[in-house]
């Protein structure tokens, strides 16, 4: 844990008693902060009870008393509309900021040279956080891995010199965290996110470049026009920034994916350039396809920048081994492979996918996100057949039309099990079952990792039935 020591003798107001809404109370209340918090669920506030957090019914509580609001990242700050709690702490002057806010203020009094790696994008933000810190651990150094990522940030160790924290910054986080201010500040790519959360893509692109702004060294995707603008800002601000694309790039100092590795082009005097190679990604499994040659060089250069040698990274990349939800093997059966890709929450994510594999049996739908499956369209001939599920099902059976054999399945469950007998009666060579759904789970599960136990659990019996047949 991380004990918030800088609100020590101060109330705070928290709203949001989730995973990192209980967190944050006890690294607050092991500062010595008065906490007053509140969640709109009974269940929820009776779960924080039982474990000693002051509950306090912030609806008609006196604002005036509070240093500050902490507010849960799921909690609208801005769009649709200001969450209440918001509105009443503006009434009252009172800061609104995030853990990860409380994470930065604690490094700023305890170590503020201590490494702090953030890392953000609309798509590919856990793998490459995955992947720094198994590279960095895989190095011998300390390292400390979180936030939008699995643990939340305040239950992770105190900042300290030598001591790596290596952090999946959301939109939201970012949003409610004003001093971040990272030793290197990774932004992958802006496509289409969260616009209900952020009203519009320039709102949301303009969040995602608080992070790399603050940071002291940038590492920045290139293969959008948002993050293209960007570079240009932060070059002309003075930023040390190293470009990475997941393409052949001439940008000089561009860390690029190409041949199955990973390129730079560097200077060897005026007009004369030289393509450097930096790492084979041939032996790295859980980074196949193009995006992920993206990742890959993200990583090389935070973990460059950091003092990690080149053939330490290169063993790291070679041994890293994937996420779960991520384009993970689940099962094979007969010819069919079952591969869960749950993560994929949006087109953009899911067309990684769609890319890597051909003969595709589709299993998609949840919540839809703004532009739904349109962009997909050219992807459209790799998929034999799309099985839909959730709410998004009508949607996008009007967009796959007559170009996508298409079934409605409502549930996950019929979703597998008409995918896979179709697989399996299917003359294709290597057929795949996929779930890469491109959308949010929120109408079906509480989030893509529930969605994706699921369907892992869901494959894997239906593997063990099909086996004693």
């Amino acid at each position: 844990m991380t004990p918030v020591a800088s609100f020590c003798g101060r109330a705070v107001a928290l709203f949001g008693l989730g995973g990192s809404g209980l967190s944050t109370a006890r690294a607050l209340m092991a500062g010595g902060a008065r906490v007053a918090a509140w969640d709109d669920g009974v269940a929820s506030r009776q779960r924080a009870g039982a474990q000693g957090v002051t509950l306090e019914d912030l609806t008609s509580a006196d604002w005036s008393q509070f240093a500050a609001l902490v507010l849960s990242p799921g909690v609208p700050l801005t769009h649709p509309v200001p969450h209440w709690t918001v509105r009443k702490a503006k009434a009252a002057g009172v800061e609104i900021i995030g853990d990860v806010e409380l994470f930065c203020r604690e490094r700023a009094r305890l170590a503020p040279d201590a490494p702090f790696v953030a890392i953000t994008g609309a798509n590919g933000k856990s793998t490459t956080t995955a992947l720094i810190a198994h590279i960095l651990r895989e190095a011998g150094h300390d390292v400390q891995l979180g936030g939008n990522i699995g643990t939340p940030i305040l239950d992770l160790a105190p900042p300290a010199r030598g001591r790596v924290h290596v952090i999946e910054c959301s939109s939201f986080q970012i949003d409610l965290t004003p001093g971040l201010r990272p030793s290197v500040g990774v932004l992958l790519n802006v496509t289409p996110d969260h616009i209900d959360r952020h009203g519009t893509l320039a709102n949301y692109a303009a969040v995602k470049e608080r992070l790399v702004a603050g940071a002291d060294h940038v590492v920045i995707g290139v293969d959008d026009d948002h993050c293209r603008a960007m570079l240009r800002r932060l070059l002309l601000a003075g930023k040390t920034v190293t470009p990475i694309s997941q393409a052949h790039s001439d940008l000089l100092g561009c860390a690029h994916y190409a041949q199955q590795g990973l390129h730079r082009a560097i200077a060897l005097g005026v007009g004369r350039r030289l393509v450097e190679p930096l790492a084979s990604l041939v032996h790295a499994q859980a980074l196949r396809g193009a995006h992920n040659g993206q990742n890959a060089a993200a990583a090389f250069s935070a973990c460059e920048w950091l003092g990690v040698n080149h053939g330490a990274i290169c063993a790291g990349l070679a041994s890293f081994p994937g996420l779960p939800h991520r384009m993970e093997e689940i099962a094979r059966f007969g010819a069919a492979l079952f591969i869960n890709d749950s993560k994929a929450t949006n087109a953009d994510a899911a067309e990684k996918a769609l890319l890597s594999y051909d003969d595709v049996f589709w299993i998609i739908g949840g919540k839809a996100k703004d532009g739904g499956i349109e962009s997909l369209r050219p992807l459209f001939p790799r998929v034999r057949k799309a099985y839909l599920i959730g709410a998004a099902s009508d949607e996008f059976a009007a967009t796959l039309g007559s170009a996508v054999a298409h079934e409605h399945c409502g549930m996950l469950e019929v979703a597998i099990e008409r995918a896979a007998q179709d697989a399996l009666a299917c003359d294709a060579r290597d057929p795949v079952v996929l779930l890469s759904p491109a959308c949010a789970s929120y109408d079906q599960f509480a989030n893509f990792e529930m969605r994706g136990n699921a369907f892992r659990d869901l494959v894997r019996a239906l593997v063990a039935r099909l086996k004693k047949v």
